[in-house]
């Protein structure tokens, strides 16, 4: 049995985007040798934001519920498929992805182990036309990782957030320097790598990022 591993798509993608920018053609090798098994689900938070429906407080509703989705449907639905009640789960994406593996990593340490996070962008206030609501500090890890402590973030002191980013077209890594060092604060391991300015905000860029992180995580072993 694979590492189950959940990819959020980007902004306005859906399940498929992920076949569709041959990403699951770039992951064969590590899909065919049992490292990984692949899982992905609808951006409606991203699309939400993308197309500005409804007033911002309603956007931002959306952007918590789908993370509470995340964690009372989409969580229970790979661990039966992996007939495992507590199997733990790797989870990535871009873009916005990036912001929902952080955001889903960060709420639910208990379930996530790793998460990926290309070439993300993690305060989404800028988005919002409007004032901030609880949904959005409940939402937002740049807002509500300062907050915690206890045993939820003895949790997350154990996990660990790659956030690698090009600094190519439409790339602005301060992005992960920034939320680097929120999480940095609070004691939770994570790296940030440069991919230089050859690499830009596309895919490209996240199909090799991904392949040689999965590589660098979970290994083939001979």
């Amino acid at each position: 049995m694979g590492k189950p591993f959940l990819l959020f798509p980007t902004a306005g993608g859906d399940a498929e985007e992920i076949e569709r920018f041959k990403m699951i053609e770039t992951l064969a090798a590590p899909i065919a040798e049992g490292r990984i098994k692949i899982y992905s689900c609808d951006s409606v938070a991203g699309r939400t934001m993308l197309a500005r429906e409804g007033s911002a407080a309603h956007q931002m509703y959306i952007l918590n519920a789908f993370q509470d989705f995340v964690y009372h449907e989409v969580v229970p639905a790979i661990r039966h498929d992996c007939e495992s009640q507590d199997m733990e789960i790797a989870i990535a994406g871009s873009s916005i992805g990036a912001f929902n593996a952080l955001a889903c990593i960060c709420r639910f340490p208990h379930v996530f182990s790793h998460a990926i996070c290309m070439s993300g962008t993690y305060d989404l206030q800028r988005f919002i036309d409007g004032a901030p609501t609880h949904d959005f500090y409940t939402a937002s890890p740049v807002h509500f990782i300062p907050n915690l402590h206890g045993q939820h973030l003895e949790q997350l002191q154990k996990r660990f957030v790659l956030i690698p980013s090009g600094e190519g077209k439409a790339e602005d890594i301060q992005e992960s320097w920034r939320v680097a060092k929120v999480l940095g604060a609070k004691g939770i391991p994570n790296r940030v790598d440069s991919w230089g300015s050859e690499w830009d905000h596309d895919w490209p860029t996240w199909r090799n990022m991904l392949v040689r992180y999965i590589d660098e995580l979970f290994p083939h072993h001979s």
